[in-house]
């Protein structure tokens, strides 16, 4: 079984994440497979946007803590696409738990569906760690800088409804209707003119560079910090250990 399925719908592209019994967690093979169907979606000139998707419950679960990193590629970064220069638009569709990592792969889309049972989190802080993957800044250009806050520090979830009023739900879907949703959308954005959308969207990027370059430097730091502390190591250890963490302090 492939761990990614990629199936053309027109000039739609729709991946779907196929590790459920992992609740798609991302580990290299999924990684590797992502930035393949990432790399077909931008250089296919008939290819006009990207959908992306979860098999099963959640749509995805973050890095597979089995792995020591986050996997990443020579031309999409982590997962195949946190760092990816795309021209094509990218919309996810979220069902379910999408989780550290996973949130981090939303925060990269450009547009959210999400059916209404459907949660956002940054967990990391509850294991010891820090968002490596875009979380710590991106959250701030997506939500208003107090849910970001709340949700980077407490380590909660942000479930559909309220990601919908704030902002970071493009279109609020009933449970089980994200996927036909994203489709709807796509076909708004299919529509317009290739040249103008594509233009559109990689000045909308380059408008965001100079922040995202500060915010990859902040974000390198709370690495840094966290490395050299012992929370880590205990909070993945109390992760697989099934148990709460027992802090140094």
């Amino acid at each position: 079984m492939s761990v990614l399925d990629v199936r053309r719908r027109g000039a739609v592209l729709q991946l779907t994440m196929n590790r459920p019994a992992h609740r798609n967690a991302l580990d290299r093979s999924l990684t590797d497979a992502l930035s393949a169907a990432f790399d077909q979606l931008d250089d296919d000139p008939t290819l006009r946007v990207g959908v992306l998707v979860g098999n099963g419950p959640a749509f995805c679960a973050g890095t597979d803590l089995h792995d020591p990193v986050s996997p990443a590629t020579d031309r999409g970064g982590e997962y195949g696409l946190i760092r990816r220069s795309r021209r094509t638009p990218l919309i996810a569709a979220v069902e379910g738990a999408a989780l550290g990592g996973g949130f981090e792969l939303v925060l990269a889309c450009d547009l959210v569906v999400a059916g209404s049972d459907a949660r956002f989190g940054l967990p990391e802080v509850a294991l010891g760690l820090v968002p490596t993957c875009g979380g710590l800044f991106r959250t701030q250009d997506r939500l208003p800088p107090a849910i970001a806050a709340e949700l980077i520090l407490t380590a909660d979830p942000l479930y559909a409804e309220r990601a919908h009023q704030v902002g970071l739900v493009n279109v609020l879907a009933e449970p089980g209707h994200a996927l036909s949703r994203a489709h709807e959308l796509a076909a708004r954005i299919i529509r317009n003119s290739p040249d103008a959308v594509s233009a559109a969207l990689r000045a909308w990027h380059a408008a965001r560079g100079p922040a995202e370059a500060t915010g990859w430097t902040a974000t390198d730091h709370a690495i840094a910090t966290v490395d050299l502390s012992p929370d880590s190591a205990e909070g993945v250890r109390a992760f697989f250990e099934k148990r709460a963490p027992r802090w140094r302090r």
